[in-house]
């Protein structure tokens, strides 16, 4: 009980001093003052600020997901393949993993390159871990290994669709000639 009076009166102290103000100013011998009371009248130089209490800057993710986001990102790469890639976005969205979404059909060539060759989708990338085709046991798995939770925080929104590409401008007519000293007019006809 007495504890309790002894912690209920720290907090009531407390509380005023998380939002005390602070008065700075130069007295008549040039020193600089601090303090919690307004200055004297012949004070110089008067500034008032507010002090608030102490606020450290976090994230809406507890520490161990920051660090799984950080060192092992994870990218999915789905279109519209149906049933399989619409069960590969929703688990990552029922896990509350924190993921770019990519269509391959919006850079095949780039894609191409990423797999050596291969379409297959989806395809999951977990840091430099990647894995083709949907199975839960096994995304599960690697999600688990690299630290991320398996269910979602508080505050988790899943990411947006990516957009659609620009469609593709047709090429610009040329009028250049295709070979030099060819002109794209056919030859004149020979006089009779």
């Amino acid at each position: 009980m007495k504890k309790t009076a002894v912690l209920l009166a720290t907090l009531t102290l407390a509380i005023p001093a998380q939002a005390a103000q602070l008065y700075r100013w130069v007295d008549d011998k040039g020193r600089v003052e601090w303090r919690d009371t307004p200055p004297p009248a012949n004070a110089r130089k008067v500034e008032k600020r507010s002090v608030g209490g102490s606020v450290i800057e976090t994230s809406t993710l507890p520490y161990s997901q920051q660090q799984a986001v950080k060192n092992f990102p994870v990218t999915l790469y789905a279109g519209n393949c149906g049933e399989g890639c619409d069960k590969a976005r929703d688990h990552l969205v029922r896990r509350g993993i924190p993921f770019a979404l990519k269509d391959p059909q919006h850079d095949v060539e780039g894609y191409r390159k990423l797999t050596n060759g291969g379409m297959q989708v989806p395809l999951l990338f977990v840091g430099r871990e990647r894995f083709a085709g949907y199975e839960q046991g096994a995304w599960d798995r690697l999600l688990d290994t690299a630290g991320y939770a398996r269910q979602p925080l508080p505050g988790y929104t899943p990411p947006k669709p990516p957009a659609a590409p620009a469609p593709a401008k047709p090429p610009a007519a040329t009028t250049a000639p295709l070979v030099p000293g060819d002109t794209a007019e056919p030859p004149p006809a020979p006089a009779p």
